[in-house]
């Protein structure tokens, strides 16, 4: 495990709400499908893109892992068709969208669900988009209403203290474990140089293997 993962998995392990904030690349996906795979029952992840949860349950499916996601652009007979199979356990994690949450035929089968864990992925949009772009984000207490017992995990690479609280706030979770990796990157750096010679500067860089050519 890198940085706070293994604090992180055992918080969740151990039924603990939990605020984790991992850098890009940080490994914030197996914080929670870690935990997913040690329980029973069924992984609800929310998640804001249909690229990121296109791409997550194409990477569960390559290790046969059961996953599915509903997303915008699915038929009525194919939502029900995967809403039916999650109350059956047939799958382990669902992805879907904050907007998912409102709609009703989500609604008819959201009690059924064996839901063991719930996840939260990019939870800074609660904050950032939630207020006005994305409003249904700001209505994701509803599923720590329906499962009081579940515990929730909401990931992001970006928060500071005032959107931390807001996330716990929107989750309902305000007591939630806060775990914050170091987001120094070794591996990057950051050089500021004059407007002078620009062309002349990025020739040289490019000489030297520090920019690729393309």
């Amino acid at each position: 495990f890198r940085g706070e993962q293994e604090k992180i998995i055992q918080s969740v392990v151990d039924g603990n709400d939990t605020l984790a904030l991992l850098p890009t690349g940080g490994g914030k996906s197996i914080c929670f499908q870690i935990p997913a795979l040690l329980k029973d029952g069924l992984c609800l992840v929310v998640s804001p893109l249909i690229a990121l949860m296109k791409d997550q349950v194409e990477n569960l499916s390559k290790k046969n892992i059961p996953a599915a996601a509903l997303y915008s652009g699915l038929t009525y007979f194919e939502v029900t068709n995967i809403l039916q199979k999650s109350v059956s356990g047939q799958y382990k994690f669902l992805y879907i969208s904050p907007e998912r949450l409102e709609t009703a035929v989500f609604q008819d089968f959201l009690a059924d669900l064996n839901i063991t864990l719930i996840a939260v992925d990019e939870a800074h949009c609660i904050s950032h988009w939630g207020h006005d772009f994305r409003p249904e984000y700001t209505k994701l207490n509803i599923l720590k209403e329906t499962f009081p017992n579940v515990p929730v995990v909401a990931l992001t690479a970006t928060a500071d203290r005032v959107t931390r609280k807001d996330i716990l706030t929107q989750l309902g979770v305000p007591d939630a474990k806060v775990f914050i990796s170091s987001f120094d990157r070794p591996n990057l750096s950051l050089t500021v140089l004059g407007g002078r010679n620009r062309l002349k500067i990025m020739q040289e860089f490019i000489a030297k293997g520090l920019i690729n050519r393309e």
